[in-house]
């Protein structure tokens, strides 16, 4: 018997361009597409647009089922190709090549007057999907006044050539903004460099997501980074539209990223969500693992009390029944960053000196001169505990957070650190040390630290305690009655710590 070649879908062998414009694995797609009503696939009137098409997979497998979906009405298979590239289905390329790359997904050709093409109904080369070069349109302060992005990062000579990043749907640039789309799908580029220190970089996918809505749409499916539901550069005030948007349907959920997009690391994981412009109610939450749906429940986007969006669903009962024991929460004995007006780079020196205090830094302990000081004094002969204002979240079980320290009498630290207390001796702070290092305690911290970034933000959730005494799960679980369930949740959830 002769063996049986396969031939694996092409659009699952293609590499990524960054970590920051990935492509969307089909089955991905595929999940996305099974969110919408499977009655718009039969009907010859729905358009659907991916204003930022990179493979050209959602175009594709929006077209392999509007084919089979409108067999009925329309016969003959040529005429019915016809109708759905002419009239349906349409594409913004995010650079010339993921436009190239895409006609050739939807169209056999990447040219479609070629003779490969699967129809000859276009005049235009480029059917349904176009790109066009724009540059961006930079303010008085250098930044394009449509992304925010630096120009002295994107706007100099040497780059005349070279991709510009300026995407034409957020640039005011869519050839499609006087349509009518009953879907919008896609996946978004997710951030630009903004000229700030040490590679930093602003997101934009939520400009993205704005202009669809702005578009009104029936439906707005879009996959993202989940920094959005508790945090990220820039993001509040999209949180605050998103979690208060009673039209959000269903958000699912990977907080591992590479369930997704395998090799590559995107922190706090990755999400898609359903958009419908006619509903109004709570959201349907389903959390994957390993490519399963291991919970799912439908409920308010934000629960009481709360800013941000709790992503776990284990979590709410637990969350719920500690707040109604606890007024005060952790955050309040946390301090802001740069505790003592010392940026992460300041080392000291590394030997004791006459009157010098000991400075915990980044990655050493050196000394100071008080008088470099900026800020707190008061706080440099108290006893206090550190701990690191970033700590990378890795996969479950999660440690969350690095491990605290104690922060003796005649110490300071720099940005590398918040102080948490003062207190008033060394018992105390153990006993701290001694809550901070419970499953209990980095759990709640979980709930809303879903990047290495730990502001005192992150602690709202964590009641605060009485520390004359010393601290354990078991005491904890008692004293706020968690269930044997909760428990064993919060237990796969939290590894322990060194």
């Amino acid at each position: 018997m002769r063996n049986l070649v396969h031939n694996p879908d092409i659009l699952t062998c293609l590499a990524n361009l960054s970590n920051d414009e990935v492509f969307t694995p089909p089955e991905i797609a595929v999940k996305m597409l099974d969110t919408l009503p499977q009655e718009l696939f039969s009907n010859p009137d729905a358009k659907f647009l991916d204003p930022f098409t990179k493979s050209g997979v959602f175009l594709r497998e929006i077209a392999k089922r509007l084919i089979k979906g409108l067999e009925s009405q329309i016969p003959d298979l040529q005429e019915r190709v016809n109708h759905i590239m002419k009239n349906q289905i349409y594409g913004i390329g995010i650079t010339e090549l993921t436009a190239l790359l895409s006609r050739r997904t939807l169209y056999c050709a990447k040219n479609t007057l070629s003779e490969h093409c699967v129809t000859s109904i276009f005049e235009s080369p480029n059917g349904n999907i176009v790109y066009d070069h724009i540059s961006h349109t930079w303010d008085n302060n250098g930044k394009c006044k449509y992304c925010g992005t630096s120009q002295n990062i994107l706007g100099d000579e040497e780059r005349k050539e070279l991709e510009t990043h300026a995407y034409q749907f957020i640039h005011d640039k869519n050839p499609f903004n006087n349509m009518q789309f009953d879907v919008i799908i896609g996946n978004p580029p997710y951030q630009l460099s903004d000229g700030g220190a040490q590679a930093s970089a602003k997101p934009i996918y939520h400009l993205f997501i704005e202009q669809a809505i702005k578009m009104k749409p029936h439906y707005l499916c879009m996959i993202t980074p989940s920094r959005w539901f508790a945090g990220g550069k820039g993001l509040d005030n999209f949180r605050e539209k998103m979690l208060n948007d009673k039209r959000l349907k269903e958000i699912n959920d990977y907080p591992n990223a590479s369930e997704v997009f395998p090799g590559v690391s995107i922190e706090g994981g990755i999400n898609f969500f359903l958009w419908q412009s006619d509903y109004s109610g709570d959201c349907l939450i389903k959390t994957y693992e390993e490519g399963k749906v291991i919970s799912e429940m439908k409920r308010p986007l934000k629960e009481k009390g709360t800013d941000i969006f709790i992503r776990y669903n284990k979590a709410i009962s637990i969350l719920r029944r500690i707040s109604t024991l606890n007024r005060n929460n952790f955050s309040i004995i946390v301090s802001s960053q740069k505790p003592f007006g010392l940026r992460t780079y300041f080392k000291g020196k590394n030997i004791f000196f006459k009157n010098s205090i000991k400075l915990y830094a980044n990655k050493n302990i050196g000394f100071i001169d008080k008088k470099d000081i900026i800020q707190n004094h008061q706080w440099i002969n108290e006893h206090k505990v550190y701990i690191t204002r970033a700590y990378g979240m890795g996969s479950i079980p999660y440690k969350v957070i690095n491990n605290p320290i104690y922060g003796e009498p005649n110490s300071v630290c720099t940005e590398t650190y918040l102080v948490i207390g003062p207190f008033a001796n060394k018992n105390i702070c153990d006993n701290v040390i001694s809550y901070i290092k419970t499953k209990f305690f980095r759990f709640l911290v979980l709930l809303i630290k879903n990047t290495q970034d730990a502001p005192k933000r992150v602690y709202q959730f964590v009641p605060l305690q009485n520390f004359d005494e010393e601290w354990t799960d078991e005491k904890l679980y008692k004293k706020y009655k968690l269930t044997e369930e909760e428990i064993n949740y919060i237990e796969s959830m939290v590894r322990p710590m060194d």
